[in-house]
């Protein structure tokens, strides 16, 4: 039986407001009477989600801002009710829904671990049992007998995070916080959410921003459109369709390419980039999917409106959040490259393209190192898809990694005979 089950869920709020308080006494007392004639507009936050999620289950909730997220997981909380629709919810929850959620500010820190574990209807004997490891967890010794008001937002993060993990519940709901603590702190929480998840069991619910992350802690992921579910599967997928459609949202507004030019983002309007395409060693033609291990190269080609001489090219392939998988630099080359004015066309090559599968862009930086002068960058110049290939996808690691290189596998003849004589000396022994 799922231990979360959500049944056509619908949130509406109304939009508008009463300007007066002559205003709110009129509308008021004709509610009463019945005669209400105020039209207000209203807004679907959620509209008809139904999902169920069973214990033990690791589940990321994606989407821009607006999609329902954060209001999503409030009504899985129990703090709003919905519109209509209904959450089932078999077990106890540990919100971390916000910064300094469920932490009352009047209280101190030490109040507030009993608050909170009174809540959660554990024993004030158990409470206490756990105090001192909640208080070394979330690093506040010094200000635990200090009330909440007085402390920080990265403070009251700590604590909370630190009672909601640390007193057992059968459900962590966390919704973007990590992000207000340090880096030191956001690791030891990263670290506790790991060991709750591969260790305890614990059925958790993450939403954030921090993709990457959440594709690597998850084992589902639900991307939220407006209000609805718009895909509810493997985070690989989850995540490459968000990185697409958010892709797609900003080219809309700025478009990388214009009548064939490659727009870049700093330039001294020296270079112009005429166009960029991908190729295999089994394709001739231009193409967007590349399969993993397989050989890629990049064809760019330029106008430069001046001599070059001795400038360095700087390519690299990044991840839809931008974070650099690999580079190349030809200050690297045992010469310098140099350019006449006019067209060009260089190619960059990789004999086995070991980069996990996903949607990937591309940088580029053209300088002139002897006055460090840029003469033209841009990245997420153009998009590629990496995909499995020969490897079946299943076959991948469960926790996905960024970079799988080819290694060879040396795998000594198992000889059943010997191996049925070590058994038996082990059995005899």
């Amino acid at each position: 039986m799922p231990i979360i089950e959500v049944k056509h869920l619908t949130k509406e709020y109304d939009l508008g407001t009463i300007t007066s308080l002559k205003d709110s006494l009129r509308h008021t007392l004709a509610k009463i009477q019945g005669k209400d004639t105020w039209q207000r507009e209203r807004f679907k936050a959620l509209d008809d989600v139904n999902f169920t999620i069973e214990e033990g289950e690791v589940v990321g909730i994606i989407g821009h801002n607006g999609a329902g997220k954060s209001t999503l997981l409030k009504h899985l909380a129990n703090i709003t009710k919905p519109t209509s629709g209904e959450v089932i919810v078999r077990g106890s929850i540990a919100p971390l829904i916000e910064v300094g959620a469920g932490v009352n500010p009047e209280l101190t820190g030490r109040e507030n671990i009993f608050l909170n574990g009174a809540i959660l209807g554990i024993p004030k004997k158990v409470i206490a049992s756990k105090l001192d490891e909640i208080i070394d967890f979330s690093e506040l010794e010094q200000f635990i007998d200090t009330p909440v008001k007085r402390y920080s937002s990265g403070m009251a993060v700590k604590l909370g995070f630190s009672i909601a993990t640390s007193i057992k519940a059968d459900i962590l709901i966390v919704d973007e916080v990590l992000a207000v603590g340090d880096l030191a702190f956001q690791k030891k929480c990263y670290d506790r959410m790991e060991h709750m998840i591969y260790k305890e069991n614990t059925t958790v619910l993450i939403v954030g921003h921090n993709i990457r992350q959440l594709e690597r802690m998850c084992e589902r992921m639900i991307l939220l459109e407006r209000g609805g579910i718009k895909h509810d599967g493997i985070p690989s997928e989850v995540c490459n369709e968000f990185y697409i459609d958010t892709k797609n949202k900003i080219d809309s507004q700025t478009p990388r390419e214009k009548l064939g030019n490659m727009i870049p983002e700093d330039s001294t309007g020296d270079i112009q980039v005429l166009s960029m395409e991908f190729f295999t060693a089994h394709d001739p033609s231009p193409t967007a999917n590349i399969k993993m291990h397989e050989q890629f190269s990049i064809k760019i080609k330029f106008i430069s409106h001046i001599d070059l001489d001795s400038v360095d090219i700087n390519i690299g392939i990044h991840t839809t959040d931008f974070v650099y998988i690999t580079k190349t630099a030809s200050s690297m080359l045992s010469s310098a490259l140099s350019f006449k004015a006019g067209e060009h066309t260089i190619q960059f090559s990789v004999e086995n393209l070991a980069i996990a599968p996903s949607t990937y862009g591309i940088g580029m930086t053209i300088t002139d190192p002897r006055q460090d002068k840029c003469l033209w960058y841009a990245k997420n110049i153009k998009n590629f898809e990496i995909t499995a290939g020969q490897v079946s996808a299943s076959r991948l690691p469960v926790h996905p990694a960024l970079v799988y290189l080819p290694f060879t596998w040396q795998i000594p003849t198992l000889d059943i005979d010997e191996l049925a004589t070590q058994h038996l000396k082990r059995k005899e022994g």
